[in-house]
């Protein structure tokens, strides 16, 4: 027994001493950094277990959610906070302009200048209304260095009556001017005052007229207005003139068409004309026909329509028929900054002495009227607001006229007439194309200080005329007004007109000449201040032509100098 466990532990001992040694010698003989592979390693990865994505309940019963009910308990609750009380800001009002329905203006000034007005307007009743003018302006002359006299009076007054009811509004009116005006542009170099002082060239003007107009309501007729005057001079000439327009819309396959329709009736007579004593007599009478369509789109308004216009001289017991195109667009490229606007135009114009005479007061009454064929004008130009207080315009023009009629000095043949030394005017008629370019500017502050400032430029082609006769190539305007306070205000108007050409014919002398005349272009500056007294009554003072330059509108004719005046106007209620 003993020796089986001796045995047994002689075994385990021995196996005990050999295990240390070979860890011993493994020990010795391992080589840091270097493993030797017996067999690759593949490794495995063993199934995961999944959860279902809707698991089965096996729970015998289902628990279901109670409702809940939320009970709130309001009590007021005492508090000692008081808000302060608003207070409105103060906003400065301005002083309520009283305004009247009359006023009388008188003034007087150097050349013996008179100057007066009289307004009057009364409310009949709450839809009656009636109005009168009365105006005078006159001046005793007094330019240096001419032969002849230079007074000139002007004197006008006018009757409206208003009535505005619901359905139609109309009024009627008349008027009656007296004008006189001197051929005192004779040659100084020419003619000697002896020769002046046996001359009458005094002449005045007559004008009588009768006005209505009827504005419908809710009807396919707008409005339809009448003319009828009656012009004549102390010359034994004279003229009528009738007119009517008619204006309404035509509703056309559920469109609307603007429509106007003209008449227009003119006949006059001079005893003779320049050269002889052949009477001149004209008349003639034309009907117009203008449809439009307007079509809007977006940033588009396009009209588009014709004019259409039947001529019948009844002098010569002639008809003849036109048409011209009316077409113009406006465009707005950027709101209201940048409007882009064009179109093409024509129409006949009629051409009256009465027109003439108010151009220029010193042409003869020995003239040969006829109308004007303007065959088209276009145009193109840009315009908009820069801001909220300052607005542009630019624009070019071609123009094409037949038959237009240009103002130029009559000739020298010192005949019995007081007019026929070359202090008068007539017209002669050429086929003209006209180029122009122009650009405004418009600021206004506050609606205290108002400025507008505008220049034009002008390029003319003439067929038989070797000129186009006292037409400027430059013209540029500034006005202005200034309400410096409550009392006090000022404005002030200035002028450019470049050259001109006209002509001077004097074929009775022993060596006949004719020549063109170039008349210097002229600068005129005119200002006033004012000054409110009370409600009622204001002061004023006006200057004009301030340069001082007496220059020549039309040729041998030289405006007066430096011009002062001085007056008040008094407004009132009847």
């Amino acid at each position: 027994m003993f020796n089986k466990k001796q045995q047994i532990l002689s075994i385990a001992l021995s196996l005990m001493v050999s295990l240390a040694f070979a860890q011993e010698r493994e020990q010795d003989t391992l080589r840091p950094g270097v493993i030797d592979v017996v067999k690759p390693y593949t490794p495995t990865i063993s199934d995961a277990f999944k959860v279902k994505e809707a698991p089965v309940l096996d729970d015998d019963e289902t628990l279901t959610k109670k409702k809940i009910e939320y009970n709130i308990f309001s009590f007021p609750v005492a508090s000692t906070f008081t808000p302060a009380k608003g207070k409105a800001a103060v906003v400065d009002k301005a002083k309520r302009v009283k305004l009247f329905n009359n006023y009388a203006t008188l003034g007087v000034g150097s050349y013996t200048t008179v100057l007066g007005e009289v307004y009057l307007n009364h409310e009949l009743s709450r839809d009656e209304n009636i109005s009168a003018y009365v105006g005078h302006h006159s001046s005793g002359g007094g330019i240096d260095d001419v032969l002849l006299d230079d007074n000139f009076m002007d004197s006008k007054m006018t009757l409206n009556y208003a009535n505005k009811g619901r359905d139609l509004s109309w009024n009627v009116g008349g008027g009656f001017q007296f004008q006189n005006y001197n051929w005192y542009g004779i040659q100084q170099g020419l003619y000697t005052q002896s020769t002046a002082d046996s001359l009458d060239v005094s002449h005045n003007f007559t004008t009588a007229h009768i006005t209505g107009d009827i504005r419908f309501e809710e009807s396919y007729v707008d409005d339809i207005s009448v003319l009828f005057r009656r012009f004549g001079d102390n010359q034994g000439s004279g003229e009528n003139r009738v007119t009517a327009k008619i204006g309404g819309v035509i509703p056309v396959a559920d469109e609307a068409i603007s429509t106007v329709v003209n008449f227009d009736y003119l006949s006059g007579s001079f005893e003779r004309n320049y050269y002889t004593n052949t009477a001149i007599d004209y008349s003639n009478f034309q009907v117009g026909f203008t449809p439009t369509y307007q079509l809007k789109q977006d940033d588009l308004t396009l009209d588009i329509g014709i004019t259409a216009t039947l001529l019948n001289n009844t002098e010569a017991s002639e008809s003849k028929f036109y048409i011209y195109p009316n077409i113009e667009a406006t465009y707005r490229v950027v709101d209201e900054i940048v409007i882009a606007f064009g179109g093409i135009k024509g129409g006949l114009i009629q051409n009256s002495y009465h027109d003439y005479a108010n151009l220029n007061p010193f042409v003869s009454p020995t003239l040969f009227i006829a109308p004007t064929d303007k065959q088209y004008d276009a145009f193109l130009g840009v315009k908009g607001k820069i801001s909220n207080t300052m607005s542009y315009t630019v624009s070019g023009n071609y123009k094409a006229e037949k038959n237009k009629g240009l103002i130029i000095n009559n000739d020298i043949t010192a005949t019995e007439e007081d007019y026929t030394y070359g202090n008068s005017f007539g017209v002669v008629y050429d086929n003209v194309n006209t180029f122009s370019f122009s650009g405004g500017l418009n600021v206004d502050l506050n609606r205290n200080f108002t400025l507008g400032v505008k220049g034009e430029y002008f390029a003319y082609n003439t067929d038989a005329e070797a000129e186009a006769w006292n037409l400027p190539g430059i013209k540029v305007s500034v006005l202005t007004d200034y309400q410096i306070t409550d009392q006090w205000f000022a404005g002030a108007n200035l002028f450019f007109v470049g050259e001109r050409k006209d002509l001077y014919t004097a074929p009775n002398l022993i060596t006949p000449l004719t020549t063109v005349v170039d008349l210097d272009s002229y600068f005129d500056i005119n200002a006033n201040v004012g000054y409110h007294i009370n409600d009622r009554l204001s002061v004023f003072a006006k200057g004009n032509n301030l340069v001082g330059e007496t220059y020549q509108k039309w040729q041998n004719t030289p405006v007066q100098g430096i011009q002062v005046l001085a007056g008040a106007t008094y407004k009132f209620d009847l």
